[in-house]
């Protein structure tokens, strides 16, 4: 297997656990994390808190591989969330087991910066000859990873097609069609005014000349002819001498 070209297959790292930590934390459990870099690719396991010196995370990553490129760095840190993390130790995982014979399951030593054994980290490793990558293949983002952009860029929506109100209720509400012709009564405006039936009262006192003059300022009326009398005013009248007495 190792006289066939191994670039662009893929190969499946599992991240299980870590043991014998050293502990970079005075008083709390520390927070580790893996974080492992092929080439150009670098992927890192979620936080175990409060791990301590033996966290357990069991996640799997897919890397392409290159051509002559076979070995990987592998590192572990201390989560802080208010100074930055702290190195616990790291180390180099060779590829060659894995794929000469598909398969490697092993822990591997890490060494703090200043060269002292630091704990171990294991990880198992599957690789098959002539496995390339698919479209259904996603590697899982590494920390602070932002992906360039939507993986399915979705099509453009149909034209909406041009609605029209709809239908009023049938039947409509009471009173919202319209009576028959001429049911409505017509605008005030249209109303006739008859001013007579609403003649204002007389203004008192009336005006001058309203009232009869007293004592008989007004000329007298004649009273309708008398055979009996012959006059116009029977005996008495209170204008005598107007015309001659009635003949005795």
């Amino acid at each position: 297997m190792m006289s066939q070209s191994i670039h662009g297959n893929l190969l499946e790292v599992t991240v299980v656990s870590c043991c014998k930590l050293k502990d970079t934390e005075w008083i709390s459990r520390q927070d580790p994390y893996v974080s492992i870099e092929y080439g150009s690719s670098k992927s890192t396991t979620r936080t175990c808190t409060d791990g301590g010196k033996n966290p357990t995370f069991q996640e799997k990553f897919v890397f392409t591989l290159i051509e002559g490129l076979k070995e990987m760095n592998v590192s572990v840190w201390n989560s802080n969330t208010v100074t930055h993390d702290d190195f616990i130790g790291g180390g180099k995982i060779p590829l060659a087991k894995a794929l000469s014979q598909g398969f490697d399951d092993s822990s591997w030593p890490l060494q703090s910066t200043t060269g002292r054994h630091a704990g171990e980290v294991r990880i198992i490793m599957h690789y098959t000859t002539g496995n390339k990558p698919s479209k259904d293949v996603a590697h899982k983002p590494s920390k602070g990873y932002a992906p360039s952009g939507p993986s399915h860029v979705p099509q453009h929506a149909p034209p909406m097609a041009m609605y029209h109100a709809p239908p009023p209720a049938y039947p409509p509400p009471g009173g919202a069609y319209p009576p028959p012709g001429g049911a409505y009564p017509p605008p005030y405006s249209t109303y006739p005014h008859n001013t007579s039936a609403y003649a204002p009262p007389p203004a008192y006192p009336p005006p001058s000349g309203a009232y009869p003059p007293p004592g008989g300022a007004y000329p007298p009326q004649p009273y309708p002819p008398n055979p009996a009398y012959g006059s116009h005013y029977p005996p008495g009248s209170p204008f005598p001498g107007l015309y001659p007495p009635p003949p005795y």
